[in-house]
């Protein structure tokens, strides 16, 4: 298992990097859209989807909504943050409701839907962020990367509370904690490297703590999904690593977030 790890990530991390960075404009659109629509085939098959067909026909729906935004321009892309933001709100709500208020989203449309308000977002997020140069793109992944990090080792050395024991047992309170310092001292690192001024560094160290939280919610969404589906992984589409929606479960929640903060901070 450990070298199916070492060998995928080998081969997939190159690649990632070229496409997230050496990629702009319609090619970035395009590279990130090929892997949201992986990330929603594997989310149809959460959401009850038996079918190849049927599954097909959702990556399709998502397609055509990406097609759409895409062509009607950035105009579009504020409210799209917006709906996303409510949407964590609302799967926050499910989560720490869990497994009492599962009916509210069980059904298979519903679980759809809540695709929508996740993987559209993440992908706007994604442009919006590009778009502003990359620093900033490069700043949410690491902000996740720092994140996942701290709670792990921070996690084994001092998890005593648990955060979600009915969603994910392995989560504790001090690992959530250990991240966000982490996150905050990169929050840090990146206001002096970009010359922010007291204030605004204060702001990006409030929001990164947000957007470190909201990280959190999103790999507790697939989880929550995963035990309601009876599913280790969310696909074995990555030898090793599972599917997509496992590699990127945090991004679909921090990615969109803070894309919508940084657009409120960049027109405010």
């Amino acid at each position: 298992m450990l070298r199916q790890r070492v060998i995928t990530a080998v081969c997939l991390v190159p690649v990632a990097l070229a496409g997230l960075f050496g990629l702009d404009g319609g090619y970035f659109a395009l590279f990130t859209a090929m892997i949201v629509l992986l990330a929603g085939r594997e989310w149809a098959n959460l959401a009850g989807v038996a079918s190849g067909a049927g599954r097909l026909t959702v990556v399709a729906a998502l397609a055509v909504a990406m097609a759409l935004l895409w062509f009607s321009g950035q105009s579009q892309a504020g409210w799209v943050l917006v709906i996303g933001a409510l949407g964590w709100a609302l799967n926050l709500w499910w989560v720490i409701g869990h497994p009492e208020r599962e009916a509210q989203w069980s059904s298979t449309t519903m679980r759809l839907a809540m695709g929508g308000w996740v993987l559209l977002p993440t992908w706007v997020g994604f442009n919006v962020l590009r778009d502003s140069g990359g620093v900033w793109l490069l700043f949410v992944l690491l902000l996740v990367w720092c994140a996942d990090t701290g709670a792990y080792f921070f996690g084994r050395a001092f998890g005593k509370r648990k955060l979600a024991p009915k969603v994910s047992p392995g989560k504790s309170w001090e690992g959530v904690l250990g991240g966000m310092g982490v996150t905050a001292f990169l929050a840090v690192i990146f206001s002096l490297w970009q010359s922010l001024d007291l204030e605004a560094t204060i702001v990006l160290v409030v929001v990164t703590l947000g957007v470190t939280l909201t990280s959190v919610l999103g790999d507790l969404l697939e989880s929550m999904l995963k035990r309601h589906r009876g599913l280790k992984d969310s696909s074995q589409l990555l030898p090793g690593h599972g599917g997509i929606l496992d590699r990127i479960d945090s991004l679909t929640a921090a990615v969109p977030v803070f894309a919508l903060f940084f657009s409120w901070l960049v027109m405010a």
